[in-house]
């Protein structure tokens, strides 16, 4: 899929269809001149039932169209006929669209499940034929119910990607290389900031354990409040399990002295904490990337002032491979006793 395929939200709206109207008519009959009413009821209108789909991956299909209208109910007819219903809707939704009204913002539902259905906009009933108004006093009602509008509304979708483990760091520090090593995706990669700017999914197997992977796009200072796009890449930590920080060491071995591990580190804990308190509250594993880079001798210094911390800190490299194999493994073992 390409980048620009990749949308997370989308504004559309949801319309029932019409109830059809009710029928006002007599029995015709040989030999029974005055035949009372025999008017139908009208079809009720067909919904707009929102369903999960397990294939989707984005709501580009929701982006490009906007307006989503059932069929309108028949009108009834003479001999008791009811209308038939109008024909449903049904827009298939990638699991995890969280459903919000537009006006209010309230979530209305969140699709979770292949298959799930919801009803995002009701058909009106349709209108009672006039057989529902003969009284012992009123033989020959002529009134007959219109159908009832269907329900019209303005929705907003929201995509939050289903995965157990999150990968967090700062861009360009190897997030999406990581994936591509422990699984079969194959995301854009390149070496400089925001490659990346939709979640890369991988699904990573070790013995009968599996769980997904998700790379979440870069995080920088301030992404909580929407800089660079951060709210939004923030959106889909929410369903993770476990959280793993990529923590890179090129900018230390540089000399940038604008940047360390444990500020680095800090930095994304506080744009987790200013997103949700809860996010700050998930398991965690701490890995400084690009291991290959790093002379053993400058290993111990770079780390120290995250192990004074009191923050357990692995060494890893998607190039070399070292340490990934510990990496997948402590994440397997964690999805089994969650």
């Amino acid at each position: 899929m390409a980048t620009s395929d990749f949308i997370d939200e989308c504004r559309i709206q949801v319309c029932g269809g019409d109830g059809g109207r009710g029928c006002a008519s007599f029995r015709r009959e040989k030999f029974v001149p005055k035949g009372g009413p025999d008017g139908g009821d009208g079809g009720r209108g067909g919904s707009v039932i929102f369903e999960g789909d397990e294939g989707m991956a984005t709501l580009l299909d929701t982006h490009h169209r906007k307006h989503y209208r059932a069929k309108r109910g028949d009108h009834g007819r003479g001999a008791q006929k009811t209308g038939h219903g109008g024909e449903d809707v049904v827009v298939r939704l990638p699991l995890g669209t969280v459903v919000k009204d537009d006006e209010s913002g309230e979530t209305l539902c969140e699709v979770l499940k292949n298959g799930e259905q919801w009803v995002a906009a009701a058909g009106g009933r349709g209108g009672w034929g006039n057989i529902h108004f003969a009284t012992s006093t009123n033989r020959t009602p002529r009134e007959f119910q219109p159908g009832e509008p269907g329900q019209d509304r303005w929705l907003r979708l929201e995509l939050k990607v289903l995965a157990d483990v999150g990968l967090l760091g700062f861009p360009n520090a190897g997030k999406s290389t990581l994936v591509s090593r422990v699984s079969a995706a194959k995301p854009r990669i390149a070496n400089y900031p925001f490659t990346t700017l939709h979640p890369n999914l991988g699904m990573v197997e070790i013995g009968d354990t599996r769980f997904v992977m998700a790379d979440i796009p870069g995080l920088i200072p301030g992404a909580h409040m929407g800089t660079g796009l951060g709210d939004r890449f923030l959106r889909h930590v929410e369903r993770t399990r476990s959280l793993v920080h990529l923590l890179d060491p090129e900018p230390p071995l540089r000399g940038d002295e604008s940047r360390g591990l444990l500020s680095d580190y800090r930095a994304l804990r506080h744009e987790l904490a200013s997103y949700s308190s809860d996010l700050v509250d998930r398991a965690e594993i701490v890995c400084i990337a690009k291991s290959d880079l790093v002379p053993d001798e400058k290993r111990e210094l770079l780390s120290e002032e995250l192990t004074n911390a009191g923050i357990d800190v692995r060494w890893i490299s998607s190039s070399s491979g070292e340490g990934i194999s510990e990496l997948v493994q402590e994440l397997a073992k964690d999805m089994q006793s969650a």
